[in-house]
This record gives C-alpha cells, sequence and structure tokens, in this order.
C-alpha cells in the first residue's frame, strides 16, 4: 500500500518533469534554495561518468577505458532527473596540481589554475573544445531542469604558488603556509576585514565570470571560513549584479570556531550569512554523534531560526553526509542511510546527498593507498580517504548494489517534491515523545500536515507515545515511509520503532496549532 501510493507520485512527477524545458534557460535557484526545495547531489566529473570496463576500481586508459569528463556525464542526467534531483552540486572543475600532490590524479581540491578548466576532463571523441565541452554538459543539465552549482576551491596547489608567489600567505620563515592537514595545497592571503587582498579578490572575481559564461547557477565556496566577510560581500554583490538568483553557498558550520591554520582568518557562519551567502551546512553531520532526539530536534530549530534573521532570507543544506563524511552504511548501517534520506525530504532544508549515497556505496577502494600502476603526478600511491567518496585518482564510477535503496531514493525525492509547499510555507511543531530515543515533529500548511517519528537508537527497539494535538481517525491518514505501524488515538500515537526507523504520515485536512 505504502508502495503504491509513492509510485504514483513518482509517475505524476515524471509526467509533469520529465518533458525537456525550453531552449532558453533562466536561473532560479537562489529561489529554490530560499524555498528549500532543491534537492542537490554532488558529483565529481572525473568519476561520475568513468567507465571501468574490468571492473578493477581503476580507470586504466591504456585498456580503453575512460575517466569521467563533461561529455560522458551528459548520459548520467536523465538517471538524475528521473531520481527527482533537480541541482547538481559540482565539485571543482579546474585544473588541478601536479606537484607534491596526493593521488595519482591529484585532490580536485588543488586547483591550479582559477581560470583554467581541468584538462581531466575533456574527452578526445569529440571535435569540441573543452570549454564547448563544459558548456554542453551544463546546458544539457538545464534542459532537464537540473540547476548546476560549481564548487570554488579554498585554496591553491603548490604548482600555482611556484607560478604566483604573491598569492599565498607566508610564515615567519617566509614559507607558504599549510592549513590544517592538506599537505597538498597552500592557503591563499585573501586579506583581512580593513585590507582585501585585491590580487586574490580579482583571482575569485575571473573564477566567477567564467564559470557564469559557462552558464553556472550558483557557487559553493570550499572552506569559506577561512576568508573574511569583506572580501565575500563584495564578490557575492558582484555576482548578484550580474544575475540576481545566482546562489552562493558556504561551506560553514555553527560548530566550527576555528581557522585552518594560525596563520588564516577566521569568518564565522553568521558574518558570511551577513556577508551575503544564501546557506551554509549548519551541523547536521553531528547526528552519528547524537544519542538523544533533542539534540536533533534542538539543532533543526536553530536552523529554522536562520531563515529570516538577517536582512535577507536564508537557508540551510540537509548536511548529514558530506564528501568529508564517511559513508553512512559505515556508520549505522542501512537504517541511517534511510533516516538521512527522509529526514532530508520531510524538513524545512534543501536535500543534499554524495553521488554514490542512493545505492548505499561504502567507497571502500582496495587499492587505496597502494603503489599506483600508473600516476599522472609526484605522488606514486593511491591516496583515498576510506569509506569516503574519493577525489584524489582516476577511480571508479560512484555506486553501491542497492537497488530497493535506489528506488526509496527516487520515492523520497518525489514526496518531496509533492510536499514542496508544506516545506516552503509550512509551520514546523516539535511533538512531545515520552522516549528520549525517539523523536517526532510534524509540519503543516494550508489543511496537509506532514508527521514524522524516529527512532535514535540504532542498537535496540523502543516504544513511545507521541503527542498530537487535535488529532483523530476521522482525518485521512496515509502512510509513506514505515516498517512497522503506528497505533493511532485520540490525541497521540503509539509507536514501537525498530533499531534507526523512521515512520512519514501524510495527513490531509489537518493542521497543527
Amino acid at each position: 500500500m505504502i508502495k503504491r501510493f509513492l509510485t504514483g507520485l513518482c509517475v505524476i512527477y515524471l509526467t509533469v518533469s520529465g518533458a525537456f524545458a525550453s531552449d532558453v534557460w533562466v536561473n532560479d535557484l537562489r529561489a529554490l534554495f530560499l524555498n528549500n526545495n532543491a534537492i542537490i547531489y554532488e558529483i565529481n566529473l572525473r568519476t561520475f561518468g568513468a567507465q571501468d570496463v574490468n571492473k578493477d576500481g581503476i580507470i586504466d586508459v591504456s585498456e580503453g577505458e575512460e575517466s569521467g569528463n563533461f561529455l560522458n556525464a551528459i548520459s548520467r542526467l536523465d538517471e538524475l532527473m528521473a531520481s527527482g534531483v533537480n541541482t547538481i552540486h559540482v565539485m571543482p572543475i579546474m585544473a588541478v596540481g601536479k606537484t607534491k600532490a596526493l593521488g595519482s590524479a591529484g585532490s580536485l581540491y588543488a586547483a591550479a589554475s582559477f581560470n583554467e578548466l581541468n584538462p581531466q576532463l575533456k574527452s578526445n571523441r569529440t571535435a569540441l573544445s573543452l570549454e564547448e565541452q563544459a558548456i554542453k554538459f551544463i546546458n544539457e543539465a538545464h534542459r532537464r531542469k537540473i540547476r548546476v552549482i560549481i564548487d570554488l576551491p579554498a585554496c591553491g596547489a603548490y604548482d600555482l604558488y611556484l607560478k604566483r608567489p604573491e598569492l599565498f600567505v607566508k610564515d615567519t620563515s617566509a614559507q607558504p603556509v599549510i592549513p590544517s592537514d592538506w599537505t597538498d595545497v597552500r592557503l591563499l592571503n585573501a586579506g583581512t576585514e580593513n585590507n582585501i587582498n585585491m590580487d586574490v579578490y580579482n583571482l575569485y572575481k575571473g573564477f566567477v565570470d567564467y564559470v557564469m559564461q559557462l552558464g553556472a547557477d550558483g557557487i559553493r565556496a570550499d572552506v569559506a571560513t577561512s576568508k573574511p566577510a569583506k572580501f565575500w560581500k563584495e564578490l557575492i554583490s558582484y555576482s548578484r549584479k550580474k544575475d540576481p538568483q545566482f546562489m552562493w553557498l558556504a561551506e560553514s558550520s555553527d560548530s566550527w570556531t576555528e581557522a585552518v591554520s594560525q596563520d588564516a582568518v577566521f569568518t564565522p557562519y553568521d558574518k558570511l550569512l551577513e556577508a551575503g551567502f544564501d546557506g551554509f551546512y549548519g551541523s547536521y553531520f553531528n547526528m552519528k554523534d547524537w544519542r538523544t532526539a533533542s539534540e536533533l530536534m534542538e539543532h533543526i530549530k536553530f536552523t529554522n531560526s536562520i531563515k529570516n534573521k538577517y536582512s535577507e532570507p536564508k537557508a540551510v543544506i540537509g548536511s548529514f553526509t558530506t564528501h568529508d563524511e564517511l559513508s553512512p552504511v559505515l556508520i549505522n548501517g542501512q537504517p541511517y542511510s534511510n533516516m538521512i534520506l527522509w529526514l532530508n525530504s520531510t524538513l524545512p532544508v534543501n536535500s543534499y546527498y554524495v553521488d554514490g549515497f542512493d545505492t548505499a556505496d561504502n567507497y571502500i577502494y582496495l587499492w587505496g593507498n597502494k603503489k599506483a600502476r600508473t600516476t599522472y603526478t609526484d605522488d606514486e600511491y593511491y591516496f583515498v580517504h576510506r569509506g569516503k567518496l574519493d577525489i584524489f585518482n582516476f577511480s571508479r564510477q560512484p555506486g553501491g548494489k542497492n537497488t530497493n535503496f535506489k528506488r526509496d531514493f527516487v520515492m523520497a525525492n518525489s514526496f518531496k517534491r509533492f510536499i514542496a509547499p508544506v516545506i516552503a510555507n509550512g509551520k514546523f511543531v516539535e511533538l512531545k515523545s515520552n522516549n528520549s530515543s525517539v523523536f517526532a515533529y510534524g509540519l503543516s500548511y494550508n489543511k496537509t500536515t506532514v508527521l514524522v517519528f524516529g527512532n535514535m537508537n540504532f542498537r535496540a527497539n523502543n516504544e513511545a507515545v507521541i503527542k498530537v494535538p487535535h488529532y483523530n481517525d476521522s482525518f485521512l491518514t496515509i502512510p509513506i515511509e514505515m516498517d512497522t505501524a503506528p497505533i493511532s488515538e485520540k490525541d497521540k500515537f503509539k509507536v514501537n520503532l525498530m533499531p534507526g526507523e523512521i515512520q512519514v504520515l501524510l495527513v490531509n485536512e489537518f493542521e497543527l496549532k
């Protein structure tokens, strides 16, 4: 019954959204994002369309295999559209460093240039130039009503330092600063609140011009905290004069309080929002460490309070899992992925997923940290972060084997689209539970209510009584997601939730007060 209902939603969604958009694309990403209706899928183009013929996990060009590029990525856009994805976050596409590098291809975030595309992303199976291929990829995404966010790296590669040392912070011995433990990059010197470094500003301004010319709809600023607020305010203002709908997402969190280096500036999330960023990451990635429902609920209420706190509306992404986080299946198994999926789809946040999440990839690469057969950098080893999306090598296309979860991914995204007005305009209400491990909340708008119950304990069942004032069995209640059925009574529900289980109900003609 549950699946039949959602399958109907999927058919409706694909019928309405399956037709290609007109040839004239009008950017609407900022409005979509600020209404929490973006369903964002993060991709590494170097692996997104990779063709690993012998299935050994590494792309070997000498054996006729092809790494991911702008053109072979197009073949997967229909898949994303059919999954309900309406926005892609494309990890850095600029040329990467090869000196003092990590991995056999170099880290995507070790930018050797901010105005030159990564030649690794060029297909040799066409006469189109690299820029023409990039434009074609973005245009094809737009034809499918998929918006495109481009990643802006926070640092420069050692190769760039050798060319333009004036762009970088130096330590007391006049050496370029290595931020955090990112040994393959050097810290850009963006200046201070009182004195912006115009060399770096112009570098970034050129990047903004470049990606806008390619057709991008927004920018995700890597480690945005490492630059002054004034720097960002000037840059964001510049982009908005060219396109008011150009969206800016800061990689920043309310739980981050320290600079990446003692030589770096630190700009907290609130100052970044004041500077013009449309949204940030919140701290949802900390859910893996939360044990009580109140920890989750307090953070939801906090991020909800951000929306209208500033002179312009703000939003967050459902940053429960990112490319910097372990695969959810390695943390708390499949129930954790399922909880992340439905929280993204029912909370007032923009959904956010990493390539491979939808099929439960664990991102385990058996050749990781072993000597490379072939390398294109000065690193002779396959450097990887175990359990995380590979950004250092020419590796396989992300993807697990859980086809059932793939169907759930499509259904949850379809449901999010179905309740878009509720997410954008609805009233969020925390519901009282008599069990500290069980969270409960509702969203109500225009006589439509979504109820969500979940068990934060991933090791044991939990029973709870959840108060839902003024609810009774006369309201049409449709089960959307659940493994066990709740028992409804006047003004309350009784639930017996399996470890990590989440339940979603749609109630018509009912609003929470």
